[in-house]
């Protein structure tokens, strides 16, 4: 588990172009037969990968948790951007099809990632965060019947939002929030911008109440997005590629551009679960 510390805006503006990626990109998400995770001390988050083809995936907690098992004093809330895949959770195995996830509660002690096709392997991405009470495990998926451990994503929590006209045409589709998934503090989703928009979280915002981390994908090997961050009058930029990830503290703004459309998953965590508590920033203040 690879660890970074927080970082000063006062700081930040001085940054070289490679201090910058060292410090807010995760630049390999997903490695074959591997989970990969990095600790942030923003917020405690951290980010990961379970990439398995021909292995089971077992989570653990290593050494820098201090803890018995991985989930003892956390939670967790996965997503699948793969083929089709199993979680097993003390016992019991999920099946998780492409873009369904779940939520693991706090407690949960025996965690594994497998895959039903090497040819086609799932890839799952998870944020985990400090919890104070145990939630209920749930499988999550975008259509189908509700039964019991399966949460359905609804109507109301699949978000269309912007236009064509202004090149951000996107849906934000809710996975974990209040009133659908109950978690302590974690919050994920996934954002998908139609064919002819490129543009996300326009106009941005900053929201000093959480932070956020962006995972971004779909995207062809000789395309990218610009990450833009930074303090409103003092914004920076990363060039990411596909299935790269991007930490964002409370203090940045987070917004992209692509250039051609892609998805991406956000996770938060922080001091509230408000989704609509955010400081707007005018297009004309940015600098």
């Amino acid at each position: 588990m690879e660890v970074r510390t927080a970082a000063s805006p006062r700081d930040v503006k001085h940054y070289t172009t490679e201090r910058l990626r060292e410090e807010f990109l995760i630049s390999s998400v997903f490695k074959e037969d591997e989970i990969t995770m990095v600790y942030s001390h923003i917020d405690r988050i951290i980010t990961g990968g379970a990439m398995p083809v021909k292995e089971r995936l077992a989570l653990t907690a290593g050494d820098e948790l201090r803890a018995e098992y991985f989930l003892q004093r956390r939670e967790m809330g996965v997503i699948n951007i793969g083929g089709a895949g199993i979680i097993k959770v003390d016992g019991r195995e999920y099946c998780v099809a492409p873009n369904d996830g779940m939520y693991l509660g706090m407690g949960t002690k025996e965690i594994s990632f497998a895959s039903r096709d090497s040819i086609d392997p799932a890839k799952f991405y998870f944020n985990s965060a400090p919890a104070h009470r145990p939630c209920p495990t749930v499988l999550i998926k975008r259509e189908g019947e509700a039964e019991e451990g399966v949460v359905i994503i609804k109507e109301e929590n699949k978000v269309r939002l912007g236009s064509l006209e202004e090149s951000n045409h996107r849906t934000i589709c809710k996975y974990i929030l209040p009133g659908q998934v109950e978690s302590c503090q974690l919050e994920m989703g996934m954002t998908s911008l139609e064919p002819g928009s490129v543009w996300n979280t326009m106009p941005c915002h900053t929201h000093d109440r959480r932070m956020e981390v962006y995972l971004y994908f779909g995207i062809p090997e000789d395309a990218f997005v610009m990450h833009y961050m930074g303090e409103p009058t003092q914004t920076r930029h990363l060039v990411v590629r596909n299935e790269q990830a991007v930490i964002s503290p409370s203090w940045s703004i987070h917004a992209g551009s692509g250039s051609r459309n892609y998805t991406f998953i956000w996770g938060m965590v922080g001091e509230n679960q408000d989704f609509d508590d955010m400081d707007f920033i005018e297009n004309q203040d940015l600098l």
